[in-house]
């Protein structure tokens, strides 16, 4: 499946935004926020992802290498993007597949990764 446009945000809407995203490319991770939070995982360049609104409403969250800008709602609390850089150093956009309309995540064939052992 190639990329496809999607819809999302947080819970209460404050935070929305469109991305174009290949949901063949999933994954799920242990590390100790993945697996606290549930995650489902895609990731979209840069370009293909539009914040349409809630900007003034977005906290950050760093940790472990401080290498992810988690980005929360400050309102309902719901991290439905994250911003990072891919391993070739070009901005990325991890999206939280949860957080997407009319996509059934746990339906997805989505590849496990190892977060806690890096």
């Amino acid at each position: 499946m190639a990329a496809e446009s999607y819809e999302g945000g947080c819970q209460c809407g404050a935070v929305r935004y469109s991305v174009k995203v290949d949901l063949d490319e999933t994954l799920t991770c242990n590390c100790s926020r993945c697996q606290r939070m549930g995650f489902v995982l895609a990731f979209a360049g840069a370009a293909g992802f539009e914040l349409v609104s809630g900007e003034g409403e977005l906290t950050e969250y760093l940790f472990n290498r401080k290498a992810i800008r988690h980005l929360f709602c400050r309102i309902c609390g719901v991290e439905s993007f994250a911003r990072g850089q891919m391993p070739d150093g070009s901005p990325m956009v991890a999206i939280n597949v949860n957080c997407l309309e009319g996509v059934e995540p746990r339906e997805l064939a989505s590849q496990h990764v190892d977060g806690r052992s890096y």
